[in-house]
C-alpha cells in the first residue's frame, strides 16, 4: 500500500491517494459497509455504476462467525467471494467483541468471547485476528483493539490503552511472519484508542506511531460521547500522527460530522448510518434530511435529490418512496439505501475538489447548514 498525500487546504483538510492491488482510494473517502460481504439491500454493481464506491468494509468478527475462514479460503479470499474487484478494509473485530460485554472476557493473551448467532465460545488473539484477515484478503487489515465504553474512567482508559498497545505489537509480529494468502498485497492499520482523556490519546497515538504502521485509525469514539469530545480528541490525536499516512476516523458518523473531521485532517470513514437510516426511512440529501415517512411526501413527485447524479436520486419520486417504505417493500429498502450512499460518497468528493480549489473552509461554510436541516 502506497499513500500520497496529493494537497492540504488552508483549513487543514488534505487531499491524498491510497494505492492499492485492487485500485486507487482517492480521499477524503467514505467506505460502505459490508458487514458480512454484502452492503445491506445494494448491489455490488450499484456500489460501482451509481454510488461509485472506491472501497469497501468488511467485519472480521461476523466473517469469522459465517461463513468462517474455511469457506474464505476455499472461494480464493472475500473479493473473489463476492464478486467485488475494488479494495477492501477489515475491522479486526474488536468493537464488536466491545459491543458483548456481558458475553465476553478480556486476558493479556486476547478476547475470549461468545458467539451472538448460536452461544458458542471463541478466543481473538491479536495473532488469530491477523490469520483470520489474511483468510479473508483484504487490502487494509486492522490490529486488534479494545474499544472501551464512552463513560469509562481515565484509570480503566490508561490500562485499556496500554492492553492495546501491547495487542498491536503482537499483530505487527504475527503480520510480518505471515504472507498473504492471495495475488494481492495486505496493509496493516493501527487503532489509537484513549476514550475521551486527551492525555491518553497522546499517549496511544504516540506509542503507535513509534511501532511506524503504514496508517492509523483513530477507534473508541462517536460511542455516545457529545460530538464536540469526540473533535476535541480528533484535534489532540492529528497533532501526533505523520502527515504523510492515513487518517481513519473509524464508525463515523454523520454527514455533519465527516465534513468537521475533513477539516481537521480526517481522510477515511465508514458508518452503517446511510444504510441503516434508510431502511428506517430517513434520506439524506443535498437540500437536507428528509423522514420520507412523513405524510407531507405523500403527493410530492418531485425527484429525490435533484441535486445527484443516478437512479436513485432522479428516477423515482418521493411520493413513490414514501409508498414503498410505508408498504414494507424491499425496494424502498434499496432505493434509500443506495440515495444515502451516493449522497455520502459525493460529499466526500466534494470535500475533495474544495480542497484542492483551497476553498474548503467557505465550502464548509457553504455545504453544512444545507446537510444539517430538516426538510
Amino acid at each position: 500500500m502506497e499513500f500520497i498525500l496529493e494537497h492540504t487546504d488552508p483549513s487543514g483538510a488534505r487531499a491524498g491517494r491510497i494505492i492499492t492491488d485492487h485500485g486507487i482510494i482517492e480521499t477524503p473517502v467514505f467506505m460502505p459497509v459490508g458487514t458480512v460481504g454484502s452492503v445491506k439491500a445494494v448491489w455490488p454493481r450499484e456500489l460501482v455504476s451509481d454510488i461509485n464506491a472506491d472501497v469497501i468494509l468488511g467485519n472480521t468478527y461476523h466473517l469469522y462467525l459465517r461463513p468462517g475462514t474455511d469457506v474464505m479460503e476455499a472461494a480464493g479470499g472475500l473479493h473473489s467471494f463476492m464478486n467485488w474487484d475494488r479494495p477492501i478494509l477489515t475491522d479486526s473485530g474488536g468493537y464488536q467483541v466491545f459491543s458483548l460485554s456481558k458475553r465476553r472476557k478480556l486476558t493479556e493473551e486476547g478476547a475470549r468471547f461468545q458467539s451472538h448467532i448460536d452461544g458458542s465460545y471463541h478466543m481473538f488473539t491479536p495473532e488469530s485476528v491477523i490469520d483470520i484477515q489474511r483468510s479473508i484478503g483484504s487490502d487494509i487489515m486492522m490490529v486488534l483493539d479494545e474499544c472501551p465504553p464512552g463513560d469509562a474512567t481515565q484509570a480503566y482508559a490508561i490500562e485499556s490503552n496500554e492492553l492495546t498497545v501491547r495487542w498491536a505489537e503482537r499483530c505487527k509480529k504475527r503480520f510480518h511472519e505471515t504472507q498473504s494468502h492471495y495475488s494481492h498485497a495486505q496493509a496493516l492499520f493501527g487503532i489509537v484508542q484513549g476514550v475521551v482523556y486527551p492525555e491518553v490519546r497522546r499517549q496511544s497515538a504516540t506509542q503507535l506511531v513509534e511501532l511506524d504502521f503504514p496508517g492509523y485509525a483513530i477507534g473508541g469514539l462517536s460511542v455516545g460521547e457529545p460530538a464536540e469530545d469526540m473533535y476535541a480528541m480528533v484535534d489532540v490525536v492529528t497533532e501526533i500522527l505523520p502527515t504523510d499516512k492515513p487518517r481513519y476516523l473509524m464508525g463515523v458518523g454523520t454527514p455533519a460530522n465527516l465534513v468537521e473531521n475533513v477539516s481537521r485532517g480526517i481522510d477515511m470513514f465508514d458508518c452503517v448510518m446511510p444504510t441503516r437510516n434508510g431502511r428506517n426511512g430517513m434520506l439524506f440529501t443535498t437540500q437536507g434530511i428528509i423522514n420520507i415517512r412523513n405524510k407531507k411526501w405523500q403527493s410530492d413527485f418531485s425527484e429525490i435529490d435533484p441535486g445527484l447524479e443516478g437512479y436513485a436520486s432522479r428516477q423515482f419520486t418521493k411520493a413513490y418512496l414514501r409508498h414503498l417504505i410505508i408498504a414494507s417493500e424491499v425496494l424502498g429498502l434499496q432505493i434509500a439505501s443506495v440515495q444515502n450512499l451516493t449522497f455520502y460518497v459525493w460529499l466526500m468528493r466534494e470535500a475533495r475538489k474544495a480542497v484542492f480549489e483551497n476553498r474548503f473552509a467557505a465550502w464548509q461554510k457553504d455545504i453544512q447548514p444545507r446537510i444539517e436541516r430538516r426538510l
